[in-house]
């Protein structure tokens, strides 16, 4: 599939920071299966991204708000309109009890917030909660709960072996409310029917 091939080719600097990963229909671990990952680090000595499109369940950000002790439960119903906005995702396996903001880059605490590229930044600091539920925020963000972890080389070989696609990144998929139509909205930025992947992968 040509149009695979050329999107798995690897950035100018060979590194993947800032793109989105997209499983391919064969991917073989059920934890990545239909996965569209945001990189937010890549380099010789491995990798991490978050998943952006598999919610965490029943978890909403609000009561997280309260299990974290951000604000008392008392206070929920003063939280602003922004901060029920935020979505709350299963980010990966690795470190599943901590929390990681990808967020806007109108947003920045020294020496906790982390500049990936285009706009978007990563923070695994409770400031940034206490910030949103005070509504002095980002303009845009997910809580993502774990993240995706990649040792020395190992994203390159999966990338080699048709594990994933990439592309590049876009506010609306990291962001966007429709977390169901991530998966389908990734692949057709690179061209790609989601359909016909499927059934070249032979699923249904």
């Amino acid at each position: 599939m040509r149009v695979a091939q050329k999107a798995q080719k690897l950035s100018s600097r060979g590194y993947l920071d800032g793109q989105m990963l997209i499983a391919m229909p064969a991917m073989r671990d059920e934890r990545f299966c239909r996965s569209v990952i945001y990189v937010c680090a890549h380099s010789s000595e491995g990798a991490m991204g978050i998943v952006v499109n598999q919610p965490a369940g029943n978890i909403n950000f609000s009561d997280l708000l309260v299990q974290l002790e951000v604000i008392p439960a008392a206070d929920l119903i003063q939280l602003p309109p922004r901060a029920g906005l935020v979505k709350v995702l299963k980010g990966g396996p690795v470190e599943t009890g901590r929390g990681f903001v990808l967020h806007s880059a109108d947003f920045f605490i020294e020496n906790s917030t982390l500049p990936i590229d285009d706009g978007i930044c990563l923070t695994a600091t409770l400031d940034i909660l206490k910030a949103i539920a005070r509504g002095k925020g980002p303009q845009s963000a997910v809580l993502a709960l774990g993240y995706a972890g990649w040792a020395a080389g190992q994203l390159e070989n999966e990338i080699q072996e048709n594990g994933w696609l990439h592309c590049p990144a876009d506010p609306d998929l990291i962001f966007g409310s429709d977390i169901e139509r991530k998966y389908g909205k990734a692949l057709r930025k690179i061209g790609i029917d989601p359909g016909m992947l499927s059934s070249e992968a032979g699923h249904a």
